[in-house]
């Protein structure tokens, strides 16, 4: 089905952190299909690390569902060494979005498709905003000591050494700039039709109040958005990145964490082979 053909009556289904470098994810993403022929679905981030797996996957997920809704995560944005498409930081996430456009998919770059379904209409949001280590543990005050205490007790995620922020000095000015084009953005929108916020990280603090590790939520967002999903006229928020698949509300404003996460992680959960896909809307009566 090509972009533009939705029938109506289908559902808003999502994922993220499919995580395809496993064998077994991999597996999961072949056997992700929509019930419907008019079902959209959301992928927040996180398919893999090598751009012709993100390719492999999307062009995958654009030939079952009525219209595929990509937002980026850290792991896409690496520029990991098996890799051969080398490109660093903003380059790397033109490639993807041209990929994106291409295969027929919406990315952040693009405008925001509105979906028809039951519950609807819903202008669905892709965002990239970043992280910009304001998330920080207890008694940090600082970036700098957020980092040492990472340091110290060995949490310290892999986009230090592979997530390039170039031609930015550092991953919080490029937070600072995605924020500041996302949000005037965001305000121009017509309030009139409700949105599903869709991001990588969460955009509210509270859901990393749960990670295990807790000198890993400098790196799961920006205390930027904060205030987003009351300032804007928002039905749900669309998020992944922790691996702690759940719906939580904020403000009255539902917050689902679809991520699949990796093997041990699901398998840890009790799911043999876990679905893949998250109802978003209709709300009622989930399929």
């Amino acid at each position: 089905m090509t972009a533009g053909t939705t029938a109506p009556g289908g559902a808003l289904l999502a994922t993220s952190d499919l995580h395809i470098s496993y064998e077994e994810n991999r597996d999961i993403v072949r056997g992700l299909r929509p019930k419907s022929p008019a079902d959209w679905l959301i992928v927040a981030g996180d398919i893999g690390e090598l751009v012709a797996d993100v390719e492999w996957t999307l062009g995958l997920l654009r030939e079952r569902f009525a219209e595929v809704v990509w937002a980026p995560g850290n792991h896409e944005l690496w520029t990991h060494p098996s890799d051969p498409v080398q490109l660093r930081g903003v380059e790397r996430y033109q490639r993807l979005v041209e990929v994106c456009r291409r295969l027929g998919v919406h990315s952040p770059e693009d405008p925001y498709p509105v979906w028809p379904g039951p519950d609807g209409p819903l202008r669905i949001a892709p965002l990239f905003v970043g992280y910009d280590y304001t998330f920080r543990p207890p008694g940090a005050a600082t970036k700098e000591q957020a980092l040492a205490r990472a340091h110290d007790t060995g949490v310290v995620c892999a986009d230090e050494y592979l997530l390039h922020p170039d031609p930015y000095p550092s991953r919080e000015a490029w937070c600072r700039a995605r924020v500041a084009a996302t949000e005037e953005r965001l305000a121009a929108l017509d309030p009139v039709v409700p949105t599903v916020l869709v991001n990588h990280y969460p955009l509210v603090r509270q859901p990393t109040d749960v990670l295990y590790y807790p000198e890993f939520a400098q790196w799961c967002g920006t205390t930027a958005t904060a205030d987003w999903h009351t300032r804007f006229n928002v039905a749900a928020v669309v998020y992944g990145h922790l691996h702690i698949p759940r719906v939580t509300h904020y403000d009255g404003v539902r917050f689902e964490e679809v991520s699949v996460g990796y093997p041990r992680e699901w398998r840890r959960r009790g799911e043999a082979v876990p679905t893949g896909l998250r109802q978003i809307f209709p709300e009622a009566a989930k399929r």
